[in-house]
This record gives C-alpha cells, sequence and structure tokens, in this order.
C-alpha cells in the first residue's frame, strides 16, 4: 500500500507528531501541502490529511490545497485533527473537509482527532488549555488508528 500524509502543523507541532506517528505506522511520507507530489499523490492508495483546527475548521492552507485539487477517481484517505477543544457530535470539524474531499473523488473511510495545547486568543492569558498534550495516550491513540487504517487498507 502506497500512503502519503498531508499535514500543516503551525502552532505548537501537535499536528505534526501525531502524523509522525503515523507516518511510521503507515510508512508514509509527512509533507506540507505545498510539498506534494501530484503524480505521487495520484498514485496513492491511501492520504491523510491533518491540520491544527482554528475557529472550529482545518487550517486555511490545508483547505485551499484540496479546494485546488481537481476532481478525479482517487484512492482512499482519511482525515486528522487536533484541537483545544473537542470535536461536538453534532457540528463535526471534520464534516466539512471528509466532505470536500468526497467531492474531489477520495473515498474517506475514517477521522481522527485528539486534543492539544491550544494558545488561542481566548486562552493565551493562561497559557493556553491542554498543556502537555497530545501526549503519550493520544500518540497511542494515532498509532493504533494508523495501524487499523493499514490492517483494513493492505
Amino acid at each position: 500500500m502506497k500512503a502519503m500524509i498531508v499535514c500543516v502543523s503551525v502552532s505548537h507541532g501537535n499536528t505534526k507528531r501525531i502524523a509522525d506517528v503515523m507516518g511510521n505506522v503507515l510508512e508514509a511520507p509527512v509533507v506540507a501541502p505545498e510539498q506534494v507530489d501530484m503524480a505521487e499523490l495520484a498514485a496513492c492508495d491511501l492520504v491523510g490529511f491533518g491540520s491544527g483546527i482554528f475557529s472550529m475548521a482545518f487550517h486555511p492552507r490545508l483547505r485551499e490545497f484540496v479546494q485546488s485539487l481537481p476532481k478525479e477517481e482517487r484512492g482512499r484517505a482519511f482525515v486528522f485533527a487536533t484541537s483545544g477543544l473537542p470535536e461536538v457530535r453534532l457540528l463535526p470539524f471534520t464534516g466539512p473537509l471528509a466532505g470536500l474531499l468526497g467531492q474531489k473523488g477520495f473515498d474517506v473511510v475514517d477521522t481522527f482527532t485528539c486534543r492539544a495545547w491550544d494558545t488561542w486568543l481566548p486562552f493565551k492569558p493562561v497559557g493556553g488549555i491542554r498543556k502537555g498534550r497530545p501526549d503519550a495516550t493520544d500518540l497511542e491513540a494515532a498509532r493504533r488508528f494508523a495501524e487499523g487504517l493499514r490492517d483494513r487498507n493492505s
């Protein structure tokens, strides 16, 4: 199985830590949207797309990259995110990106989220929330998630 992980991690490296764990399991390079080789992307059986969550949305660089992709038949994809606040069941922040990936021809097979250190404006005066996250438990959950993807998609 050929895999790639497209990741934007800008604040504290939280999302990159999760992506690196998944990349190790999937034997997949972790690249920024600007580094994606389109021929390599087209050859992938599985592609992960992830970033931190900013105002309940994925980072604009990731969203713009996905929006720029031409619609064509593609392989499987998964979406992952780190966030100071939990994903709300009735309004999941993974939903819009998963839907957009579906419109671009990907079969979105799963999503993963975990809590992470967040110093967004309202939390900045108190040093942020979720300091120390993702922790060993979160990294282990990311590893198990990636193992499940690998086992289901091999």
